[in-house]
């Protein structure tokens, strides 16, 4: 079940035509993990409605929320399905599951356009949002 967040991921990268070339899921012929982001990058991230963000590098992953800016950091396993990435930990006893998958997407708040698409569930909810990485950065102002 951890890995729910990045089938999810994986549909609706497949419903976006924006994504980038990478495998697409239910290729039968391809059994290798996706590689769109390194092992070494950075993912930063971003969502809205409530607000909330953070990054992840390796196997460490920090949470932001308005009302905790410095954010928690929770220990996370890294995964690279077939068209996407997630991270799955437990935050506050509740499993918490970001899948990243390529695509366009816009945080609706900003000019900002950021090259993958995040599905976060945590505590039972869904979140959706935006991200990009050391090599993959988004276009737009800098602080919108």
């Amino acid at each position: 079940m951890r890995f729910l967040p990045l089938a999810l991921g994986l549909v609706l990268a497949a419903c976006n035509p924006g994504h980038h070339g990478a495998q697409v899921p239910g290729d039968s012929t391809s059994n290798q993990p996706w590689h769109g982001i390194a092992e070494t990058e950075t993912v930063r991230f971003v969502g809205t409605e409530p607000f909330w963000g953070g990054e992840a590098k390796g196997d460490t992953l920090t949470y932001t929320t308005p009302g905790k800016p410095e954010g928690t950091r929770i220990a996370v396993r890294r995964f690279a399905g077939r068209n996407g990435l997630s991270f799955s930990g437990t935050l506050d006893g509740h499993a918490f599951d970001l899948s990243i998958t390529p695509g366009a997407c816009s945080d609706g708040m900003s000019d900002r356009h950021f090259p993958f698409v995040v599905t976060l569930l945590v505590g039972g909810e869904t979140r959706r949002g935006c991200a990009w990485s050391d090599a993959h950065g988004f276009t737009g102002p800098d602080k919108p």
